[in-house]
């Protein structure tokens, strides 16, 4: 820049002034796969600017970026935990088994093309069983018929599609798609990954990425704001997943629902930018809308690497947006002394159980877990950086040098083709190879349930420690006695190799080939390489400019893909004596309602996939899974059947749950199911985020107890109504009577977060239902 206009930046008086100037002539291509999409900070800076004049308070980040993308930053009611605030994302993420159902949707809108840059990524669909290459080219030949949709779809539709074996969406979205000041939007429930790089990164079901796509204003309840205050410095075996851990323990799996996580302190700065997207990325197990980091030096460092140096020069003249203004409120304030912080690892079956690797051994035995490691398994989209990697690598060259190979089982899943290749080309693969380690694809995998794991026989009680984010019952490899645990990739590493839980790798020695003792240091290893990256392949499909004259092919057999029909809509009447499906008992995630695994092939045949309703939720009546009593013949029977079974009789049903209910990923099938199969309401005592929003939705009815205990007044043996629904209102609870076989009745009171807008949506039939309606209107 010339000396006036970098004495102009150096002035805060009059940088107002010049930086739209100076924005105007950079034109910065949001990535290099979109050289016409262009930053618009300055749009930023004048929604802040004008939210900031009405509410006449310091703001936090969140609080900058999230309102700074406001359709209407003038007359939008903000009050955080209260309003719903209608905001215009930057651009769109979908992996491959969303994106199925949510290009569906978006087929069935009638729309041309998208109105925001949007990306598919093939990471979901490709199951570990012999190693990288061939574990590829096998799901190519399984998913060819989806992997084909979803390139047409995106070709017609204007979306770029990232090809299987490009790597894992939360890692292709750090590298390329995540800027400092962004809204992105993913149908992913990891999508708060780009946090790492400064962005507002939300997971969300389908048929909000379809609103997006549409050009719609998109809906999210006014966050609240949780400040994680970091002081200190990380050092030895503590690593970025650590704090995480750490968080998870002390907020639980819902103490961060409804809020976004901001981390904030001098220890910040001793995080490497793609430690903060793991911190960010698993913000997710804790209910959070999202997380975030302020922009900072090591966001700059990461961004030059990747070649975005451009980005990161931009965002300098804008740091003022980019960092919390000093004396901003928190709705909550946590600290953690990142130089006191001992490594920690969480689990089993949930992963806010944390505890020190310290102490593991000395509770797995006193609780009877397994303390034998079957297998570790590094990796994932929470931990597979390239520095994940070098610290994992630095920990096994130690164990080779003293003859030793790891003890369990291991395997390395890269994060993207650009992390395979320049670990092959840095070594760190070889040596990874060396200790024992088996290279997966560059995909999800068993963080995922991909996994067909032969070392073990199902219902065989075993542990296995991983690097992901994940570890309900099952996850990982369908087996319900697996007990998994979610810590570092070095700690994984570690663990491996010594083959057990009651090994801690900061005072415990193992013995070498030679017989003689010795003990790991801690690793150490650079955040990123020192030549460029490798970008591997070329895995990428550019959208042509026209895709009118693509076909896109959906067969009426396919058993893999199905066109949507619309869902019926309200009838104007209360729901009367519906009967309950399922009363749920305990933990229930979206695993439990939709699982994952070999189910994943369905996902975008509604039908199908809706054989697995609810399969996995644990029935009070019996304490059984997929056993449930039909009202109608008094027999047991799996979940579906029966669901399918009031569907023909053209009875309504319920499902009764417990707290926290839908938590974990946000695959919106756990609402369509339901919808599919003739469900009308689901009462629980609470609900993670995104499933109550996926619901709404589809058209149903998301209530929540007004006292928790009423939860006990319901059996599985009674029918319910709903009644009042002609007077549907924002904050109106809703009135259940529960109706018992002996002719008594109860009533009880059900809240609800529905808005106007989420009201009319019900009405509808569905979301979808209503877009279309305010199409044909407009036209």
């Amino acid at each position: 820049y010339s000396p006036f206009f970098q004495h102009a930046l150096n002035s805060g008086v009059r940088r107002y002034h010049v930086a739209p100037v100076l924005c105007q002539r950079a034109k910065v291509a949001m990535s290099h796969f979109e050289p016409n999409e262009y930053i618009n900070y300055e749009k930023l800076e004048k929604n802040i600017n004008i939210v900031r004049k009405r509410l006449d308070r310091p703001l936090t980040l969140s609080e900058k970026i999230v309102y700074g993308h406001l359709d209407d930053p003038a007359k939008q009611e903000i009050e955080r935990g209260k309003t719903y605030l209608r905001l215009r994302p930057d651009r769109v993420a979908m992996q491959d088994a969303t994106a199925q159902m949510a290009m569906l949707q978006f087929i069935s809108s009638g729309l041309p093309k998208v109105a925001v840059p949007s990306t598919i990524h093939c990471d979901h669909l490709i199951e570990a069983q012999a190693g990288g290459e061939k574990d590829l080219q096998r799901a190519k030949d399984i998913n060819q018929e989806v992997y084909n949709f979803l390139s047409t779809a995106g070709a017609k539709y204007g979306v770029g599609f990232w090809k299987p074996g490009s790597g894992i969406i939360h890692q292709i979205i750090l590298e390329n798609y995540s800027y400092p000041g962004v809204m992105l939007i993913g149908t992913d429930s990891h999508t708060p990954n780009g946090g790492g790089l400064g962005g507002i990164c939300i997971g969300v079901g389908g048929a909000d990425a379809v609103d997006v796509m549409a050009g719609i204003p998109w809906e999210l309840k006014c966050p609240k704001v949780i400040g994680v205050k970091l002081t200190g410095k990380l050092s030895g075996w503590t690593s970025p997943k650590d704090v995480i851990l750490k968080v998870a323990g002390i907020l639980t799996v819902k103490g961060g629902t409804g809020a976004i996580i901001e981390y904030h302190g001098p220890g910040v700065d001793s995080i490497s930018c793609t430690g903060m997207a793991t911190i960010c990325n698993m913000g997710a197990e804790i209910g959070a809308t999202t997380s975030i980091f302020p922009y900072n030096e090591r966001m700059k460092k990461y961004l030059g690497k990747t070649g975005r140096a451009d980005i990161a020069a931009l965002a300098d003249e804008f740091k003022q947006h980019l960092v919390p203004d000093s004396g901003c409120h928190y709705d909550q304030v946590i600290e953690i002394n990142l130089s006191e912080l001992k490594p920690h690892i969480n689990g089993p079956f949930t992963p806010d159980l944390a505890h020190p690797v310290s102490d593991i051994g000395a509770v797995a035995e006193k609780e009877g877990w397994p303390v034998d490691i079957r297998v570790g398994l590094i990796g994932s989209c929470t931990n597979s950086s390239y520095e994940d990697m070098g610290r994992s690598a630095a920990v096994a060259k130690q164990a080779l040098a003293h003859g030793l190979k790891c003890k369990s089982k291991f395997t390395i899943t890269p994060g993207s083709e650009q992390i395979r290749a320049t670990i092959e080309r840095d070594g760190y693969a070889k040596i990874l190879r060396e200790v024992g380690g088996l290279v997966l694809a560059n995909a999800c995998g068993p963080c995922i349930g991909q996994w067909d794991r032969k070392d073990i026989k199902k219902g065989e009680k075993n542990t296995i420690v991983t690097s992901y984010n994940r570890n309900f019952t099952g996850r990982n490899d369908a087996n319900p006695e697996t007990h998994a645990f979610v810590t570092s990739p070095e700690i994984v590493t570690a663990l491996s190799i010594a083959g057990t839980l009651k090994f801690n790798p900061e005072t415990d020695y193992l013995t070498g080939a030679d017989g003689k003792k010795f003990k790991l240091e801690a690793p150490d290893a650079d955040e990123l390489p020192k030549l460029e990256f490798d970008p591997g392949q070329d895995t990428y499909q550019y959208p042509p400019k026209d895709g009118s004259g693509q076909h896109v092919d959906v067969s009426p057999t396919s058993q893999r893909l199905q066109l949507l029909e619309p869902f019926d809509k309200w009838d104007g009447k209360d729901l009367e004596d519906m009967l309950i499906l399922i009363k749920v008992k305990g933990k229930c995630t979206t695993d439990h309602i939709s699982a994952a695994g070999p189910w994943l092939k369905f996902r975008g045949h509604l039908d199908n996939i809706s054989n697995n309703l609810l399969i996995g939720a644990i029935n009070i009546e019996n304490g059984k899974a997929n056993s449930v009593r039909n009202a109608l013949t008094q027999e047991f029977g799996p979940v579906p059947d029966t669901a399918r079974y009031y569907k023909k009789m053209g009875i309504k049903w319920a499902v009764v749950g417990d707290e926290n209910y839908g938590e974990g990923s946000s695959r919106e099938h756990a609402a369509l199911e339901p919808r599919h199969l003739g469900g009308r309401v689901i009462i629980t005592k609470s609900f993670a985020r995104i499933h109550e929003t996926n619901l709404k939705k589809q058209g149903l009815l998301p209530l929540t107890f007004a006292d928790p205990a009423d939860y006990n007044k319901i059996h599985p043996v009674d029918k319910l109504s709903i009644v009042g629904l002609k007077d549907f209102a924002p904050g109106k609870p809703l009135k259940c009577i529960i109706k018992h076989p002996n002719g008594s009745q109860e009533t009880i009171m059900l809240n609800h977060t529905f808005n106007e807008s989420q009201i009319e949506w019900f009405q509808a039939g569905s979301a979808l239902n209503r877009m279309k309606e305010l199409q044909q209107k407009s036209s």
